[in-house]
């Protein structure tokens, strides 16, 4: 009898061709029970035989022991009980041969002919010993009953251990079978588990991206329209006192709004409900980034570990995509119900006004027929012009502006360029610091509506940032 690799793995620590200890065990008793009854029908045989009775004992003992080696050649066990069945011995051991020779993985063809012999040799004995009691007078029966207890002692003999070996085998490969597609699933589900748990990873990382680009956007413009005005204030404090409390009434004001800004940002990460899914996913996402990820349990099981590893990708992707769908200005600023709404076309003119109000000199211009769009697309070309703003205040202080912003027919396109700054001016002393992620983030934010980004500068010595995004 086979068994799979799986089980010679886990136990086999049996002697020999035995896989087991139980089974070496039981197949020791079988051949001792078969060695004993063989013996004993040696007895007869020597008589009928005309040989001494210690020969016939021991060729009886040898021969039933023979069962000992049932696993291992199963064929030879069958074939020696079929050349001991005229001597009217090797019952159990034609018995277990044929159960073992049925339960193997041997062809069908070889376990039908033997089973045939079997029957065969077995029908022959029995029709040839009952017509001899018959004739004798041992047995008081018509003619009928020679053929019919020869066909039922073969029968009896052959079909029962056949059939039950066959149903043995069936089933034991039956469960072989369900053991490898259940190892085979565990080990899919294992590979299912490490990749939910790199999809949720990039779900966080992801989500660290588009808060911390969120926050420089809210930050950097605000804070960059402060630091001009506070050098302008420095230069002009002592010769222009009303035009210098404008100024600091400008900062303040601007201050203000970068902290409400922050402080919205920050309750809708701390925010544990919200009306809006978006704001569970973000929540959801925020503290997926601040913990790890959940290990399975010890036992090693895939199916615990799946389910585990789904739930933190379900909340890691769920984030990702309320992100997504939300724009990267899903955190930029808080509405009625804890929603954030975050800024809009709408308020562009004011953000030019801020830079105007700063010393920059900018003009905008609108061509198209002004419509609404998607939140998202809103929120990025918003962010688009408040950067390159905001880069030009870094990097180009005093330098002419011009936005642009285009409604097309399925798309809308915008352009801020600048001029080529004057070598001298009076924001030429400002120094703003630069982190270098301005250009990136625009880039990412574009890129994550399906638009394009360009960036560079122009052949008159500025520089110019386009954007089309697909309405």
């Amino acid at each position: 009898m086979t068994t799979t690799g799986e089980e010679h793995t886990a136990a086999g620590t049996g002697p020999w061709w035995w896989v087991r200890w139980r089974s070496a065990v039981l197949d020791a008793g079988l051949a001792l029970a078969s060695a004993a009854e063989c013996g004993g029908e040696g007895v007869r045989f020597a008589h009928d035989a005309g040989l001494p009775v210690p020969i016939g004992v021991v060729f009886g003992v040898i021969a039933g022991s023979v069962l000992l080696v049932r696993r291992k050649w199963p064929i030879a066990v069958v074939l020696v009980s079929i050349a001991i069945t005229p001597a009217q011995m090797g019952f159990l051991m034609g018995l277990v041969g044929l159960y073992t020779l049925a339960a193997s993985e041997l062809p069908r063809r070889i376990t039908a002919a033997l089973a045939a012999m079997s029957f065969a040799g077995m029908l022959i004995v029995t029709f040839v010993r009952t017509h001899q009691g018959v004739m004798s007078g041992d047995v008081t029966m018509g003619d009928w009953f020679v053929p019919f207890a020869s066909i039922t002692t073969a029968i009896g003999m052959t079909a029962p251990p056949v059939l039950l070996g066959l149903y043995m085998g069936a089933r034991r490969r039956l469960m072989e079978s369900l053991r490898e597609r259940a190892d085979s699933l565990e080990r899919e589900l294992q590979l299912l588990a490490e990749r939910a748990e790199e999809r949720a990873e990039w779900a966080r990382n992801e989500e660290r991206t588009r808060i911390a680009r969120e926050m420089h956007d809210v930050v950097a413009h605000r804070v960059s329209l402060m630091v001009v005005h506070a050098a302008a204030l420095q230069a002009i404090a002592r010769k222009d006192p009303e035009k210098a409390v404008k100024n600091a009434a400008l900062v303040g004001d601007m201050g203000r709004q970068a902290l409400t800004e922050l402080r919205e940002m920050l309750g809708v990460l701390r925010s544990g409900n919200g009306a809006d899914g978006r704001v569970s996913a973000a929540s959801s996402s925020a503290a997926l980034s601040s913990t790890s990820s959940s290990s399975s349990s010890s036992s090693g099981s895939a199916v615990a570990a799946v389910p585990l590893a789904a739930v933190g990708v379900a909340a890691a992707v769920a984030a990702s995509r309320a992100a997504d769908g939300s724009g990267v200005g899903a955190v930029s600023g808080a509405g009625a119900g804890g929603v954030v709404e975050g800024p809009c076309l709408a308020e562009l003119d004011e953000l030019v006004g801020q830079s105007a109000a700063a010393g920059m000199v900018v003009a905008l211009s609108v061509e198209g027929d002004v419509r609404a769009y998607a939140r998202e697309i809103e929120q990025t070309a918003y962010r688009v012009v408040q950067e390159a703003l905001t880069n030009v205040h870094k990097h180009a202080a005093g330098a002419k502006t011009y936005v642009r912003l285009a409604h097309r027919m399925s798309e809308i396109a915008m352009q801020v360029e600048n001029e080529c700054p004057p070598e001298v001016g009076a924001g030429s002393s400002v120094r703003l610091p630069s982190g270098g992620n301005g250009l990136l983030g625009m880039k990412e934010r574009v890129a994550a509506l399906g638009g394009v980004f360009v960036s560079g500068p122009t052949d008159a010595g500025g520089f110019r940032v386009s954007a089309v995004i697909p309405a």
